[in-house]
């Protein structure tokens, strides 16, 4: 029975990973043949498809990377600090994408990849303050304490994330080279045509779900590790 259920479970497992691809590559077609281009922006409109949704995975990312900071302070298991650390460097990768799809667009709209604009360089500082994440836990060889530090590093850090992300760039005194209002309107609504704002939807869910799938991957690859390192009764 159990043989039967971990056949099924491994089938479940391996149609989602269908899924996500399948999902993906229909999103990538879809940013670059159905949906139309911004008539402001034109062609390099169709970056909105990839740049804002990994800008959003890489919060997402940090603020569970925040939240198994928490659980590990709380439980000092081992398992949290490592998804902790996972977290981080999927926000960390896609924070990297972001601000390379970012300098693209910077090219192709004002003839630079940089122009320090307020975005630009908040985003900077948050490659900065992440990276410093990493700096710190290998200059730590207790696991303990690295885990300890870590955590305590990682929740400070993350407050940082929404005020760099959200807030410092859109201070009115504060000249942002950046479209204000490629997806919401400054009076609030949705700025996109039908068929660029499914396509952007889409986007959002698969590379929501791809940097989910890429987190429980190395948490399991963890688990593994973990049960071959440890006798039985430490498992985690």
């Amino acid at each position: 029975m159990e043989r039967l259920v971990s056949i099924k479970n491994r089938g479940v497992k391996m149609a989602a990973r269908l899924f996500l691809g399948v999902w993906m590559i229909v999103v990538i077609l879809a940013a670059f043949l159905w949906a139309p281009a911004s008539v402001d922006m034109g062609q390099i409109s169709r970056i909105i498809f990839f740049h804002i949704p990994t800008a959003w995975v890489t919060v997402l990312a940090f603020l569970v990377c925040a939240i198994y900071s928490v659980r590990y302070l709380k439980g000092r298991a081992a398992l949290d600090d490592l998804a902790a650390s996972f977290a981080a460097e999927l926000g960390l990768l896609f924070c990297v994408a972001a601000t390379a799809s970012g300098s693209l667009f910077a090219k192709a709209t004002w003839g630079s990849y940089w122009n320090w604009d307020p975005r630009e360089t908040s985003i900077f500082v948050l490659l900065l303050i992440y990276g410093a994440y990493f700096a710190l836990r290998s200059s730590v060889d207790d696991p303990a304490r690295r885990g300890s530090l870590s955590a305590a590093y990682s929740i400070l850090a993350f407050v940082t994330v929404p005020v760099l992300v959200f807030v410092v760039p859109r201070i009115p005194a504060v000249q942002s080279l950046h479209p204000a209002d490629s997806v919401i309107s400054a009076g609030g609504k949705l700025n996109m045509d039908a068929r660029m704002l499914l396509v952007f939807l889409s986007s959002l869910a698969g590379f929501t779900g791809f940097a989910a799938w890429v987190f429980s991957l190395r948490l399991r690859v963890a688990r593994i590790s973990a049960r071959l390192a440890v006798p039985k009764e430490a498992h985690i």
